[in-house]
Formats: structure tokens, C-alpha cells, sequence
């Protein structure tokens, strides 16, 4: 999905964000649909010499997913996996 949005508008890269229902929101890096069993992992943007953190959540603790263009002062790429 992140890859066919990203073709269809030109970009090289897309920003993917997600809202969990506690109100918390993440810039992505990386996701991917391990463990299963209902849980999914991700990997928020982390600042430059910032700690790395891979989360596991709960799919029915998301609140929406968004993807967009990178912001332009603020690029921050997500390159999907095929």
C-alpha cells in the first residue's frame, strides 16, 4: 500500500504515521506484521543519535494509519518491503 501510494504520486519515498487509541502518534521507520496472534511490530523515527525501539502492539490498539508525501523540512522516508 505505502509503495502504490508512493508510485502514484511520484515519490520516491512516503511518510507513514499511526495513531494508536491512546492518543499516541508515530512517524514510522520500519513495520512489519511480526510477532502474529493478532500483534504487529513497528520501529518509530527515531531523532538522530537517538535509542532505537521496536514496539509491539496490539492490532486493535490502532486508531488510524496515515501515509503522505514527506514533509519537506522534515523528511522523513519509509520504503516498503515487497
Amino acid at each position: 500500500m505505502v509503495s502504490t501510494f508512493a508510485n502514484e504520486h511520484g515519490l520516491e519515498h512516503a511518510e507513514v504515521s499511526i495513531e494508536l487509541v491512546d492518543g499516541s502518534r508515530y512517524t514510522l521507520e520500519t513495520a512489519t506484521p511480526e510477532p502474529g496472534y493478532g500483534f504487529f511490530s513497528f520501529m518509530p523515527h527515531r531523532e538522530d543519535g537517538g535509542e532505537p525501539k521496536r514496539m509491539i502492539v496490539p492490532i486493535g490498539a490502532v486508531r488510524s494509519i496515515e501515509i503522505s508525501a514527506p514533509d519537506p523540512e522534515h523528511p522523513v522516508g519509509f520504503v516498503a518491503s515487497d
